[in-house]
């Protein structure tokens, strides 16, 4: 087996609150080293299964060994969660029962230097979960204009010296093509003033994460991925979605709370409508129920000196609505509210 280290986070709390039915059909949009799925597949009996999707061969290869043990049934599939409806019904698979979302990129694509992820590493200017994928980070930086680099640094990374950096990339690029991560980092550090780089992340962070975010279409696809999961959603059913910055967290607020205001899916509410604070359990007389709409939750990486926020979205099932029904306050991550 090849080695594919990756830890997953929030691994009980999301398993725990998804997983309710052992006999049920679950699926792991973002399969990468199998840690989420291989829980789920340990609560399911050999009437369940668990179906892993991934677009990354090598994450696949990896999976599939680590998931042979599993007395459920295990289906792996090659592709994008972007797809899943259509790669769910074309194995005849038309309703399920809860789904896991762990967005972003993995910690074996991040430690391959090939892959050409890491600021870290030399490495190729590539940066694709799918290999067979036409574009490249080489592309973006080499081939992109001024204006469209300035827009995917500035709002996917979020990065405050974003003009800057396209400046120096687009000077640097009329002398020779860039080509490698290394090559990138450097004109990077260039372009950033010293004293601003004395604190905070690694320089070329932000940057790095927006190229690879627009390589892979990453927040492009997460609406109607939400969409088309909800939509295959068997009442009672429930979604965890993993995220790890506040781009992805925004557009997964936003969406489950379109969701909830059109009403149009099967399965249980898992934003409020009514846009209560995250973390509580929310009182909504309207729609007769309770409902848990998120937790924060801070995880320490033991491969940085920093704190990393992620935050979980996650529904519980809704109960009958009560007068006396307390609500639920910050506090330990997933807390189960009892029926009233």
């Amino acid at each position: 087996m090849m080695e594919f280290n990756h830890t997953s986070v929030l691994l009980r709390e999301t398993v725990d609150s998804v997983v309710t039915n052992p006999k049920g059909i679950y699926v792991d949009c973002t399969l990468g080293g199998a840690g989420h799925a291989h829980a789920v597949g340990e609560m399911l009996d050999p009437e369940g299964m668990i179906i892993g999707l991934d677009q990354d061969e090598d994450a696949l290869s990896v999976a599939r060994q680590r998931l042979s043990d599993l007395k459920c049934q295990v289906l792996t599939i090659p592709t994008n969660f972007s797809n899943l409806k259509e790669a769910l019904q074309n194995e005849g698979i038309y309703e399920v029962d809860g789904f896991i979302f762990d967005l972003g990129v993995s910690s074996y694509q991040l430690d391959t230097p090939e892959r050409g992820f890491s600021y870290m590493n030399d490495g190729p200017l590539d940066m694709r979960m799918d290999k067979e994928a036409p574009l490249t980070a080489e592309e973006v930086v080499n081939e992109y204009d001024a204006e469209a680099l300035l827009q995917i640094i500035r709002d996917y990374g979020e990065e405050r010296w974003a003009k800057r950096i396209v400046e120096f990339i687009v000077n640097a690029r009329q002398e020779k093509r860039i080509t490698t991560t290394g090559e990138l980092v450097r004109i990077i550090k260039q372009a950033i003033p010293a004293k601003a780089r004395q604190d905070g992340p690694h320089p070329a962070k932000r940057t790095f994460q927006a190229i690879r975010i627009e390589v892979n279409r990453e927040l492009a696809i997460l609406h109607d991925s939400f969409v088309d999961a909800v939509s295959m959603l068997k009442p009672k059913g429930k979604i965890g979605v993993i995220t790890f910055h506040s781009l992805e967290d925004r557009i997964t607020k936003q969406t489950f709370k379109e969701l909830n205001c059109t009403e149009v899916f099967s399965g249980d509410i898992l934003i409020s409508r009514l846009n209560f604070p995250i973390g509580r359990a929310c009182i909504v007389p309207d729609l007769g129920y309770r409902i848990v709409v998120a937790v924060d939750n801070v995880i320490f990486r033991p491969d940085t000196t920093k704190y990393n926020r992620r935050y979980l979205v996650y529904q519980m099932n809704c109960y009958p609505y009560s007068e006396n029904a307390n609500v639920l306050g910050r506090g330990s991550t997933m807390q189960r509210i009892t029926r009233t």
